[in-house]
């Protein structure tokens, strides 16, 4: 008689059976991750890295990059200049005031025509505004590959030679020109930027800066340092510099004016973002030896016993009897101080630890640049009056 299995038994499925069940769940799984992933792929296909920029056609260019306030006031000298270059071999960006447009009523230069960067900052001296704005025009010259040299420019700088002269004064040099040294005699560096930033990296330099490609790009991919300089290198007295009431509580206390400046002037640390950026950057990067660390700007600072006078902190001005052709003349073979001019392209060394008063200059400047471009206009003898009884385009071509 056969022996009657229990229906549990009975419902168990062979060795068999079970084995393949087991392996089927163990399957199941990672099939479904497989599955789900390659529905996300379907949706959102892999996006390859860009290429790298094509190389270009052509030769190479100077990109000049101008920082505004609104309009160019040397306009008509720059297009003078431009009208005289080489097609082709130099490109124009301009940084200005948010919503201002360089068009037929702003500027008689259509070589600035639409030149305004599509996004901007405010601009404000003393503060990292400015150092934003460089970054900008670096940022937007780079996308052109034919730029290989980046010119920073004043709104009131002026060439005094011209286009193919300095063309070839940037193109025979394969280093960048930033004036960059290790000064002792001022406190501007904040302990507070460490570890980022080490004393001994610390730099300052003049703020006008020519960059060969590489450099720009170096300048353009930072955003640790930057970050930095936004939180810890400040002017922090300038409202009470510029006869604002201080503010009494930020220091905590409510005395009498004296003190509160006294209290700051101990306590801060007065720093100019742009005349330590590009300079501390290429230090911490380690690129110090690919630079002719000397500024290609000269400039002459009005003189102060006080180191917080405001006055000391911007160069001297044009005046009219220090504008004549015989004195520029006189700039260009620098047989005199460059009085109250601002000269880009000199070829001026600075040592570290020389401040811009103790340097000598050797020949040869280019560019010149007021203490301030609102005295430009009635002052700089190439005045648009008198451009009808002196040809522009000698004064340029004579060096």
């Amino acid at each position: 008689m056969p022996v009657k299995r229990s229906p549990s038994v009975a419902a168990l499925p062979p060795a068999g059976r079970r084995a393949r069940a087991r392996l089927c769940l163990r399957l199941a799984a990672p099939l479904s991750f497989l599955l789900l992933l390659a529905t996300l792929l379907r949706i959102q296909p892999f996006q390859p890295a860009p290429p790298a920029a094509p190389p270009f056609d052509g030769p190479a260019k100077v990109a000049f990059l101008f920082i505004v306030r609104a309009g160019v006031p040397l306009d008509f000298l720059w297009d003078a200049f431009f009208r005289n270059g080489e097609e082709g071999k130099f490109s124009v960006y301009v940084h200005s005031a948010p919503g201002f447009q360089l068009d037929r009523t702003t500027t008689g230069s259509p070589y600035f025509y639409g030149r305004q960067l599509a996004r901007s900052v405010k601009v404000a001296w003393g503060e990292a505004t400015m150092v934003e704005a460089e970054r900008m025009l670096f940022a937007a010259a780079l996308q052109d590959p034919a730029n290989q040299r980046f010119v920073l420019l004043s709104d009131s700088c002026v060439p005094l030679y011209n286009f193919s002269y300095i063309y070839t004064y940037l193109m025979a040099s394969p280093k960048s020109f930033v004036d960059s040294f290790t000064d002792k005699t001022e406190k501007r560096y904040n302990p507070n930027m460490s570890p980022a930033i080490r004393k001994n990296k610390w730099r300052k330099g003049s703020q006008w800066v020519t960059l060969i490609r590489k450099h720009a790009e170096v300048v353009v991919a930072d955003r640790k340092l930057l970050v930095v300089f936004r939180r810890h290198c400040k002017m922090v007295v300038t409202k009470a510099l510029l006869g604002r009431k201080p503010n009494a509580r930020r220091f905590g206390f409510n005395f009498r004016r004296g003190r509160i400046l006294k209290k700051a002037a101990r306590e801060e640390h007065d720093c100019i973002p742009d005349e330590h950026y590009v300079q501390t950057l290429f230090s911490i990067k380690g690129i110090e030896d690919e630079l002719e660390r000397r500024t290609l700007t000269y400039t002459s600072w009005n003189q102060s016993s006080n180191p917080k006078d405001k006055v000391t902190w911007h160069p001297v001005k044009f005046e009219y009897d220090t504008s004549s052709p015989d004195h520029i003349s006189a700039i260009k073979l620098s047989m005199i101080p460059c009085g109250m001019l601002v000269s880009i392209m000199s070829t001026m060394k600075w040592s570290q630890g020389q401040s811009g008063a103790n340097a000598t200059v050797p020949p040869s400047h280019v560019f010149c640049l007021p203490g301030s471009s609102l005295t430009v206009r009635p002052c700089i003898y190439w005045s648009k009056e008198r451009l009808a009884h002196r040809s522009l385009s000698q004064l340029l071509v004579n060096f």
